[in-house]
């Protein structure tokens, strides 16, 4: 049986730093359930319990105090599964589910936690839905229409601007975000256009809030934005193949085995923590970000493994 995963990384400090332990959360679609493991001083993970969802949970957002996970299901009726999470073991509890305007690849939280962000990459939609002081998912708040294959919603780190990567149109939409109130704003202007073809899939904001790093899929590049302090604004500075020189795969789409050249398409960019560094995948790519943040350069590369049973 085949399982899609999708993985979420927790650190759950108990006070002391020396302490804290990080919890790893796996959505497995095809069992409906999410399993738990425990990150070990050398790496490797040891397994824990798994906790019930529905067939089809993919996606999951943790909520920025981590008391919180939250996972969405792509199968009818599309529903947010919210979970609290135990601060000591990493155990899950269900304390509700509420309903989602679309079947969901990504979901996302705003930094207090009050709202959460879909996109739809079938329904060619983004939406906000409410999240309650229980960790509970309410109805939707806004749902938007914006272009097709929208792939990923995020917000900034001041919590005011939210961006939406599209890959059928190789577009950023730009949102203002009202915190109070949940709702987003198409900003001026409403979109970044990206070169025709780059497929940009997932982004993420640098620590200091000054770029933005989009994942483009279908060329096999990172693509460096600067992002306006003032305005929210995205501009396009440079972009850098995930693809060392030496390899000998080209980005595109997959072809059969017996194919002369293998094909990859990067899926995803994780989310940037205080170091100078990033990581994608489906190959795992490192890259360097200088203090400018203008150019992110390959550091390093590695294959990502992928269990099947």
């Amino acid at each position: 049986m085949k399982v899609a995963i999708i993985a979420v990384l927790l650190s759950m400090v108990s006070g002391v730093p020396a302490l804290a332990t990080t919890f790893v959360y796996v959505s497995n679609a095809e069992d409906g359930d999410i399993g738990m493991y425990t990150l070990q001083p050398d790496g490797s993970l040891h397994s824990g319990p798994r906790f019930k969802a529905e067939k089809l949970v993919m996606p999951m957002a943790v909520s920025p105090d981590k008391r919180f996970l939250i996972a969405a299901v792509r199968s009818k009726p599309y529903q947010a599964y919210s979970y609290s999470i135990d601060p000591g073991s990493g155990a899950l509890k269900l304390v509700g589910t509420g309903p989602l305007a679309e079947s969901f690849p990504y979901i996302s939280l705003d930094r207090g936690g009050r709202f959460l962000f879909g996109a739809s990459y079938g329904a060619n939609l983004v939406s906000v839905n409410s999240v309650g002081v229980d960790g509970r998912v309410g109805d939707p708040l806004q749902v938007i229409p914006t272009a097709r294959n929208a792939h990923s919603i995020r917000v900034d780190n001041t919590n005011r601007f939210v961006f939406a990567p599209h890959l059928g149109t190789d577009q950023v939409f730009q949102f203002l975000f009202d915190e109070k109130s949940g709702r987003l704003i198409a900003n001026t202007p409403p979109v970044l256009q990206l070169k025709q073809g780059t497929g940009p899939r997932h982004l993420i904001v640098s620590a200091d809030n000054r770029f933005v790093y989009v994942l483009n899929e279908l060329t096999g590049t990172v693509t460096t934005l600067s992002l306006d302090a003032n305005t929210g604004v995205l501009k396009e500075l440079d972009s850098v193949s995930v693809l060392p020189p030496d390899t000998k795969l080209v980005p595109g789409c997959r072809v059969a085995r017996s194919a002369r050249l293998a094909r990859t398409r990067p899926r995803a960019i994780p989310t940037m923590t205080s170091g100078p560094l990033i990581f994608t995948s489906r190959r795992i790519v490192v890259f360097s970000t200088p203090p400018s943040g203008r150019r992110a350069r390959s550091a390093r590369s590695g294959w990502m493994a992928r269990a099947e049973s």
